[in-house]
């Protein structure tokens, strides 16, 4: 049972970040909130430790691909700005 519970406590730290990083998704904070309760709703009744393990794995994954897409979406528009600035002043 020790197992579990720290299991589940990994998979709410998971959907709280999610939810975190979900509030500047492209298609919308209220869009990525229902996608990933039902993501999560879907999955709630798995017992098998090793299965909620791959299943917090594809979460740190899809974490890490936010984060990726947001970086390069800032990068993308600082990289603009700067050539912008810069092209107005020659």
């Amino acid at each position: 049972m020790k197992m579990a519970n720290s299991l589940r406590g990994e998979v709410l730290n998971l959907y709280k970040n999610l939810l975190y990083l979900g509030r500047d998704y492209p298609k919308g904070a209220d869009y990525f909130k229902r996608r990933l309760k039902s993501v999560f709703l879907k999955n709630k009744d798995v017992k098998d430790p090793e299965k909620i393990k791959e299943l917090i794995g594809r979460g740190e994954f899809v974490m890490k691909e936010l984060e990726a897409l947001y970086f390069l979406r800032k990068y993308r528009a600082m990289k603009q700005r700067y050539y912008s600035d810069i092209n107005k002043t020659n």
